[in-house]
């Protein structure tokens, strides 16, 4: 697959593509981007501690996979595809919503994200790319508000406002099969 991310403006047309880390420098270029929440048949969320040698919140937590389509690759294709790379788990995806969100990782860089929030069902074993993920675990609903209570600093922004929003506007999240 390419580097390269697909810019977009504020409605998530496209406009162009760019070198994904050219993308991520300074104040970060509107691109697109998925956030995939896995959940498994009794109701706990994969959460992934970020590889060391990410660019950008290494070694923070986050929701199961985040990642960006490919120019020409649509959002679903795209999440699909990477949950194989990322977990080696095979699950469709239901699309939630999307936002528009800019947050700063200190003078390196910054993610400015059209990010399509997605949540999927799989009870298969995963097998994090360690390039990838350093770190799984599966946890409640109510362990990770209790963490995100105690200590946000250790998840990424964008994982402390989809899981705002998801639990106050998208309540039945948790179970992906059901109609909302």
């Amino acid at each position: 697959m390419t580097n390269n991310v697909v810019l977009v403006d504020a409605q998530d047309v496209p406009i162009g593509v760019c070198d994904k880390r050219v993308a991520h420098l300074g104040e970060g270029q509107l691109h697109r981007a998925f956030s995939v929440h896995l959940i498994d048949s009794r109701g706990r969320h994969l959460l992934q501690r970020r590889a060391a040698g990410k660019m950008l919140w290494p070694g923070f937590w986050s929701n199961a996979c985040c990642s960006h389509p490919a120019p020409g690759e649509t959002i679903m294709d795209a999440a699909s595809r990477r949950l194989r790379e990322e977990l080696g788990v095979s699950a469709s995806c239901r699309f939630l919503y999307s936002f528009e969100y800019h947050a700063h990782f200190g003078s390196i860089g910054a993610e400015h994200e059209l990010c399509h929030v997605l949540v999927a069902q799989s009870d298969m074993v995963v097998l994090p790319a360690t390039e990838e993920v350093s770190e799984i675990k599966w946890q409640t609903r109510a362990e990770i508000s209790a963490q995100l209570s105690e200590s946000p600093a250790q998840f990424t922004p964008w994982f402390q406002m989809e899981w705002h929003h998801l639990l106050s506007e998208h309540p039945s999240f948790d179970t992906p099969t059901s109609p909302e």
